[in-house]
């Protein structure tokens, strides 16, 4: 259990003490997408969906998250963020729109959960505004991209 930050000696769960750390400039990139029928993604570019904007709807949702993550995740610490970013592609190709988030701070700990909350958050929002012309939507390859400050430095998915 060493390795795991997350438990003391004992093995129990405990927030990690983050006091004696750096503050550094942190940032993380995440990214997912969400897969669905050529109707459903037809309905998102044309901007007609009943619901409103669904691409504009879900960057405010999982802006959101990322402020809100400490509050979804047991043993994170809550951060004031200085930076929430969301972009969406249309993959026409894959029929799926693809979402990536960028979130900084300056801190003591990094941002990677709140780019993957972020990112999940809007990805479930897409289908919450589509689930009536869609239930079979997939949400896939939810995953970090790069991070960077603090002790261990800066890191670059090998894709």
């Amino acid at each position: 259990m060493s390795d795991l930050t997350h438990f003391n000696q004992e093995g129990e769960a405990h927030m990690v003490d983050v006091g004696n750390k750096s503050i550094t400039k942190r940032v993380a990139i995440a990214e997912g997408q969400i897969m669905m029928l050529d109707k459903t993604l037809d309905l998102i570019k044309q901007g007609n969906h009943k619901k409103g904007d669904v691409l504009g709807i879900a960057r405010i949702a999982g802006i959101m998250a990322a402020k809100k993550t400490s509050d979804l995740i047991p043993l994170c610490h809550p951060l004031a963020l200085t930076k929430v970013s969301l972009d969406f592609d249309i993959l026409d190709d894959d029929v799926a729109v693809q979402c990536c988030a960028q979130v900084e701070t300056s801190g003591q700990t990094g941002v990677e959960m709140e780019a993957l909350t972020a990112v999940q958050v809007a990805l479930l929002t897409i289908y919450d505004m589509c689930k009536a012309v869609d239930r079979g939507m997939i949400m896939t390859d939810i995953r970090l991209l790069e991070k960077a400050g603090g002790k261990s430095g800066h890191w670059v998915r090998e894709l």
